[in-house]
């Protein structure tokens, strides 16, 4: 189990699956074979399988404990979700809620879950299967939503040319919540309390949001799926085949680079291979990740 202290406030990954996943020159357009030699020492094994050409991906949350409050951001695919357009993520059986238990927190105890968008990844474990019915897991918090990501959606699923959505996850696992009024929708900038800032990051999806953290003088961003994988630290231009928008997605991403390199503020994003976190250095007028002396 990683453990990450921020300031006044721990952040602890919740792991769901952490394995080759996706054939890398299918998820990134540019991709560039020559980048494995290049990066070699550290993106082998953790980040990259040679023997199958796929990245290796993890998918996990990050379990944010500060003032009193536990909040769990981004919730993976979730348990019992049929999903066959992903047979990885296809009625899932994973331990997911036992390590969040390992971890000390029970779902109930939850106080808030924070949504970086709305993809299939990052929404699963918002609701459970009980009784044949989809309720949220996390009874006792606050979602909270990017309202442009719910509004594009919405109008989305509703349309019987392009409904159900997002593999169907935005019907298992965003509306049970919103129906059941657990939802806080956000537009824009947002100030949440004393230590959590959402500001819109728009590109991967229309209402991405990047999560700013900041307490004692020490900051983090999550930044879901704003970056995907350790290589677009070195390639900001690289877009995967899942962002909307590939000039908002570029844009988006190199504002998130600037940041953490800019503040110091710790990367923590939701699908990096080990160790699974880093921090952001300037390298001339590009940027290279730095964790405990890897990368």
């Amino acid at each position: 189990m990683v453990e990450v202290r921020l300031g006044a406030g721990t952040a602890v990954r919740i792991e769901e699956s952490y394995e080759p996943n996706f054939e890398a020159r299918s998820f990134f357009p540019d991709w560039d074979a020559a980048v494995v030699d290049r990066h070699r020492d550290w993106l082998v094994p953790a980040h990259y399988d040679e023997a199958s050409g796929f990245l290796k991906l993890s998918i996990h949350s990050w379990l944010l404990k500060i003032g009193g409050k536990t909040i769990l951001i981004d919730t993976c695919v979730g348990n019992h979700k049929p999903r066959p357009h992903r047979p990885k993520w296809h009625l899932m059986e994973t331990k997911y809620l036992e390590r969040l238990k390992a971890a000390g927190v029970e779902p109930d105890q939850i106080d808030m879950v924070m949504c970086t968008h709305l993809h299939v990844d990052h929404v699963g474990w918002n609701t459970r299967l009980e009784n044949g019915k989809w309720v949220p897991t996390f009874r006792n918090a606050e979602y909270v939503f990017s309202r442009a990501d719910y509004d594009h959606y919405l109008k989305l699923d509703s349309d019987p040319a392009s409904g159900p959505v997002n593999g169907g996850s935005f019907r298992d696992s965003v509306l049970p919540v919103v129906e059941a009024g657990l939802t806080r929708m956000v537009d824009g900038a947002a100030q949440l309390d004393e230590h959590l800032k959402v500001e819109p990051a728009p590109g991967h999806t229309p209402g991405t949001i990047a999560i700013q953290f900041d307490s004692r003088g020490e900051k983090a961003l999550f930044c879901g799926d704003i970056l995907h994988h350790a290589l677009q630290v070195y390639h900001p231009e690289w877009n995967s085949f899942a962002c909307a928008d590939g000039v908002g997605a570029r844009k988006s991403r190199r504002a998130a680079l600037e940041h953490c390199a800019g503040n110091g503020a710790r990367l923590m994003p939701c699908h990096f291979g080990a160790p699974f976190s880093c921090h952001i250095d300037h390298k001339g007028d590009g940027f290279v990740p730095r964790f405990g002396g890897q990368f």
